[in-house]
């Protein structure tokens, strides 16, 4: 965001905000939809699923440690 000398910010960038803030938004929607409808319907694979156990097992290793 561009700032003026004074330091208020120039009214271009509030739009520019504003419409980035509208396309974001619409661009999660789309991506949410598109990831409902396919990945989200599939079973996690073994690798994320050992990772996950793994990382289970340190967290309460750093938990008895602390």
């Amino acid at each position: 965001m561009e700032t003026k000398h004074d330091g208020s910010v120039a009214p271009f960038c509030e739009a520019v905000d504003a419409a980035q803030s509208v396309d974001t938004q619409h661009l999660g929607l789309t991506l949410r939809s598109l990831y409902e409808g396919s990945v989200d319907k599939q079973p996690i694979p073994d690798t994320q699923i050992d990772l996950i156990l793994r990382l289970r097992s340190k967290e309460r290793a750093l938990r008895r440690a602390s």
